[in-house]
Order: C-alpha cells, then structure tokens, then sequence
C-alpha cells in the first residue's frame, strides 16, 4: 500500500503521455519509464500486486516525479535520455560500443583500406561489424592482394615495396587516375555486400594464366586466395536472396525476466549473433522498445538499412526515432529467422534459470543481509577503500565497488595520496574521501548506499566527518573489524561504533569477507606498482649525468633498471648521452643488483 503522501500525489497524476521517475529513501532515482498515460501507468504500481524485479521496486519507492511530454515520441526520447543521464538501478543499461570493427574505405583522393573500431560521419564506407577481429584482418588482407588501392603513405617520389608486390595503385610515385580507385571500390563492395562468385571467377582466371605461364609461385599464392574465399567465405550460409543489411530483433519473457536474441545479417549471412538477458520491470514489448533505441544510440554502432521486429512491438515509435524501416515480415525466410531468434531467446533463458537464481540468492540477498544487520534501507551499491605504504613512503589509497554482491572492476579507484606524506590513518581518509565524494557531487554522479572501510573506528569517524560537515551527505559508513587470526570478524557500526554481528555461515559474512579480501588485494597490488617505479626512478636519478630526460629515454627503452645494465655501451650511447655516462650507468646499475635484497612486505596504514 502507498502512503498518505504518495496517495495524495497518486491522486493528482495527469492522463497524459510522459515520464516518471522512481525514487528511494536517498532520495536517488532508481527507475525512469514511459506512459501514453502517466495516471495510470504510475498507480498500477502501488494497485496492484507484483512479483520479482517490479516487486523490489516498489519496495524501495518513497517518491516519483514526472514529467508530461506532448507524444508519445517525445516521451520515448526523454525516457531515453533521462535512462542515459541518470543510470537507474531498475533499468536496462547498455555497455558503449559494440567492440566488433569495421572495414572502412577511406573518402580521399588516394583511398585506403583500414580496420576501425570508430565510426565517424567522414563520407567513408564502412562494412561490418565483423565477428571477431582476425575475420576482419584477413578480408583485409585478401582485398589489399586481389583489389588494391593505395597502402603507402602517399606521394614519395619512388614506388612502394607494396606497389612492387601489386598491392599499390601506386600513389606513391605517381597520379593515380579516378576512374581507377572507382573499379577498385565498385570490386571492393561488391565483395563486402556478398557477391564473391565474380572474385573468385576473376583469382580462378589469372591463377590458370599464371600456371600456363610457368608463373607458379604466383599461382600458388592465387589457389590461397581462392581457398580464402571457399574457408572464409562461402562456409557462411547464405541466408537471404538480397545483400540488404539488416538486424533482427525478437524476445522471450518468463518469471520477469527477458531474454533478448539480436541477429546480424550482412553479405546476405548471419555474421554474428548477440544475446542478453534482464530482469524488468515494465513490459516485455516497452523494455525491447527501450533497448533497440539505446542500442543504436552507443558510440561505433551503425545502423543497418532495415531493422526486424515481432508483431507485438511498436515499431512506428522507433523508425520516427531511428529513421531506419522497421518492419515484422509475414512469410519466408526473413519470418524464420524472426521465430529462429525468438526460440534462441527461450533457450538461453530456461538454461540459465537455475544459475540465476542461484546467483540472485547469494548476492542480492547477501546485499539485503548487510544492510538488515545494520538496520539501513535496502541498497544495491557497497563502495570499500583501503590503504597502502612502506614505512610511511609511497603512499595509496585504493575503492573497490560491489553491486549486488558482485564487484564491478570498471568502477574501481586508485588514488594516489597527495596531501599525506607519513603513515597517517586520519589524515589518509580525509584525502580520500573529500576526493571521492567531491568529484560524484560535482558530476551529479549517483552515491553508494554503503561505505565500508577497511580499518577501526578512526577511519571510521574521518569519512562521517567528512560526508556530513563538509558535503551534508548521510551514507551509512561501516567499519570491517578484523579478529586476532586476522579474518573478518564484525562490522563497527552507528553513532557510538558499536559491534554489529553476521552469522559467520551466512552468505552477507561471505560477502564482508570477500570485499574486506579485494580492497585489501587492490591496495596492495597498486602500491607496489607505485613503488616499483618510483624505486626504479629514483635509482636512475642518483646516478652522476642522468637527468629527467635521459631516465625517461631509458625507461622507455628498457623497461627495467635490469635490463638497463644488462645493456651494451654502445646501446645506452644510442639513446644520446656520452660514453663516461653511459659506463657509469652499467657499473651502477650491475653493482646494484648483485646487491638487491629481497622486497619488502607493504605496510597497510
């Protein structure tokens, strides 16, 4: 049931189209969706019963606030938008980019064939994606060897080595008519969209000229191309009567979660095949919606010139927003392909059920009993630091971030400490934290629901002092105490940090083990890092002639103070300092070495 304020604001919700947004007790919105009628879309939250994901929702929904919008176009760009600025708990996310290249042909007077990852409106072609890179490589390498274009750097007055193997026009020493980049390219596309029959028609003809010429080195290399073609190429089923690229979308919703099967189809084959899997809140149709428009929308995405979708989604929505025809076709193959993705989806969901809710028990329900424990609301996000120094020298802090039990490394933090130049647990924290939260203040970035700290109730106080006096923010912060056999032991918690126990068997105990573990592991593996270098550095820098310049130069070329001295002199004279300096680095650095002792443990703070 809503409260009394949430009834009163339920009540004065307008039947129109726009959007909503959800928010918890941190006042963070955790979830944006779109109505063509807000009223009754939002109070179909609080009127009905709900199950799973939409269930956890609502839970955590002490308010909303939405925004009318004129259509229900317009409300699907905002939501859109508000998803992206935002990034709610509850919502679909995507990842940027694809990480699939592109074959590009440069828009230049002297084209070039190029592998990119970027996709920039420069007048170029672009082909793909390519299901891996090494695919990618190797078309590239076929079609620099049978249709060449331009491989040098341009005008040198001399021809090329490429030029030389027939891998260059020749622009290298000469003015390469139009007329011929424009066969080549016209070739070029023709065998990117699918049609291979006529190059291997054309690498057939000159092979069997080549072998009646006694030509055979030449011939061989031709019979690899054409193999090329037969292994590459034509093993990938022709699955379409015309070369139009195309993607197709279809789904499979079951116990509130959906599985999502995409399908690329270029050259008039399957390329490649993506596959995901969310539990949603809203319906399965809207959610799809939501995901094909964010799709396209990530960076190195290129749209493709017909998108195919099931009946039950609003495709009119998303070719006004994509300016791409989305269609649901009605026969053929195009309509088994539609139903192929669509029984992929409800494989790949039932056979990762069981794992699902296996992992949904012990990381979210670990999440759930921390913050139970400690009598906070329900959270999602667990941000952990830690400190790092060796006797007060090359100090560090590091943050590991858990969502929902599970770390995300994307979001780790490595600091190192400016302010403090001694082993200083106080003055370390301070650092630390006025850096982190200043820096997601100023971004308007969303805020963890718990901060634990690797350490007692000192550091425990600095980062209070610091949220609550300085930027009047109230996260709930928590101390992991550690016992005599150094294994977590409880969590010092609350106004007067007193002890607050986790069943040692219990998977929320499992969970404080685990990230108490990583931050610790993080901070010492950044600090020797650090150290590392910064010893390496200083051991360059006493030695008589070596100034910032020549370190640099030498660390760039040798990596390591023992492969510096395993260095000739005339190696080191190379990188231009005089031959009494370059003997005193060998003499110093070999003496040094025979006399290293084993490194010393780091020293947490």
């Amino acid at each position: 049931m809503a409260s009394e304020y949430l009834e009163h604001k339920l009540a004065l919700l307008p039947g129109l189209p726009g959007c909503y947004l959800m928010k918890n007790i941190n006042s963070q919105i955790i979830y944006v969706g779109k109505a063509k009628n807000l009223k009754n879309r939002v109070r179909s939250y609080f009127k009905s019963s709900h199950t799973g994901k939409t269930a956890q929702l609502v839970s955590e929904i002490v308010d909303f606030e939405t925004i009318i919008t004129s259509t229900d176009k317009e409300a699907f760009l905002l939501e859109i938008t508000l998803i992206q600025k935002h990034q709610p708990y509850f919502n679909i996310k995507l990842k940027r980019g694809t990480g699939y290249p592109y074959i590009k042909i440069t828009n230049e007077r002297d084209p070039q064939l190029m592998l990119v990852s970027d996709i920039k409106k420069d007048g170029a072609y672009y082909f793909g994606p390519y299901p891996n890179v090494y695919a990618a490589e190797e078309t590239i390498h076929f079609l620099q060897k049978v249709y060449p274009l331009r491989r040098c750097n341009g005008y040198q007055g001399r021809p090329c080595l490429y030029y030389h193997m027939g891998q260059c026009l020749g622009a290298c020493f000469k003015e390469v008519p139009q007329a011929d980049y424009d066969e080549q390219i016209k070739k070029i596309k023709s065998f990117l969209n699918g049609n291979v029959g006529h190059a291997e028609k054309e690498l057939t003809d000159r092979m069997t000229a080549a072998a009646a010429d006694m030509a055979y080195e030449r011939a061989a290399d031709l019979r690899d191309q054409i193999r090329y073609i037969e292994a590459t190429v034509e093993k990938q089923k022709i699955i379409s009567n015309d070369s139009t690229p195309r993607d197709i979308f279809n789904f499979y919703l079951d116990k509130g979660w959906l599985s999502i099967q995409i399908f690329f189809i270029r050259q008039a084959r399957l390329m490649k095949r993506e596959k995901r899997l969310f539990p949603i809140v809203s319906t399965a149709e809207e959610e799809l919606a939501s995901f094909i428009v964010q799709f396209y929308q990530r960076k190195n995405t290129v749209l493709p010139r017909e998108i195919l979708v099931p009946a039950s989604i609003d495709a009119t929505s998303i070719e006004e927003i994509l300016h791409v025809p989305v269609r649901t076709p009605q026969r053929g193959t195009k309509r088994d392909l539609l139903d192929m993705a669509a029984k992929n989806s409800r494989l790949v969901l039932e056979e990762k059920f069981r794992l699902l809710e296996l992992d949904e028990g012990k990381t979210t329900g670990a999440m759930k009993e921390i913050t139970d424990a400690l009598g906070i609301a329900p959270g999602h996000k667990i941000e952990a630091f830690d400190h790092s120094h060796i006797q007060g020298a090359d100090l560090v802090s590091a943050m590991v971030v858990f969502v929902d039990g599970q770390p995300n490394k994307k979001l780790y933090r490595k600091y190192k400490l400016r302010t403090v130049d001694h082993a200083d647990e106080t003055a370390s924290t301070l650092e630390v934290i006025r850096r982190r939260y200043g820096r997601l203040l100023k971004e308007h970035a969303q805020m963890p629901d718990l901060i634990l700290m690797d350490g007692g109730d000192i550091q425990m106080n600095a980062v209070k002092e610091v949220l609550a006096d300085e930027f009047d923010l109230h996260i709930p912060v928590a101390g992991m105490v550690k016992n005599d056999h150094h294994k977590t032991a409880d969590l010092l918690f609350g106004p007067d940090d007193h002890h607050v126990h986790l069943d040692p068997k219990s998977q929320g105990f499992y969970l404080v083990q685990r990230i108490q573990d990583e931050v610790h592991r993080f901070a010492i593996t950044f600090h020797r890092q650090v150290h590392s270098k910064n010893s390496l550095s200083s051991r360059l820098d006493r030695i008589p002639g070596v100034g910032p310049k020549t370190r640099n130069k030498l660390l760039r070329k040798f990596g390591s103070t023992k492969k510096i001295g395993e260095a000739s002199v005339d190696d080191l004279r190379e990188l231009g300092v005089s031959k009494t300096v370059a003997q005193t680095i060998r003499l110093t650095l070999q003496a040094e070495t025979a006399e290293i002792k084993s490194p010393r443990t780091p020293t947490k703070l």
